[in-house]
């Protein structure tokens, strides 16, 4: 299924024009027009998923693969030491675009930390409160442990 009326449906699909560095079936790969550094590309199937919980599990079974082969070629072509995998769901999660999409974002020695955060602390009472919920949550949709 595409999405006339989404951006990310367009690029994909070769629509509106766009640095492609790979292009399979299912994927277009091209550079970022805001990049958080040399090289940060946007996997983005050819299909609509809005986030990755719409995402088809034969697509998801791919997204993986293809960025270590994208990122692979990124240290090789481009020199940087490694990169960052960003995948982003929710508004509050930073999504700009409900268009499932995966950032790969080449990191280089003495460049700036592209993502992180400060670890905070969690007590084992909150731990234990917090992973019964979510088991709880996966028994009700039918997942198992």
């Amino acid at each position: 299924m595409r999405d006339d009326n989404c951006i990310f449906c367009k690029i994909a699909n070769g629509m509106i024009p766009s640095e492609t560095i790979y292009e399979d079936d299912m994927f277009r790969v091209i550079l970022d027009l805001g990049p958080a550094s040399r090289g940060h590309a946007l996997i983005l199937p050819k299909q609509h998923y809005k986030d990755i919980c719409d995402l088809e599990e034969e697509t998801a079974k791919k997204v993986l693969p293809l960025a270590a082969k994208i990122g692979s070629a990124m240290k090789n072509s481009l020199g940087c030491a490694g990169f960052n995998v960003v995948q982003n769901n929710g508004k509050e999660a930073g999504q700009t675009v409900f268009h499932f999409h995966v950032h790969l974002i080449p990191c280089y020695e003495e460049g700036p930390v592209m993502v992180s955060w400060m670890p905070g602390e969690a007590d084992p009472g909150e731990l234990a409160q917090t992973g019964a919920a979510i088991r709880s949550a996966l028994q009700s949709e039918g997942h198992n442990q």
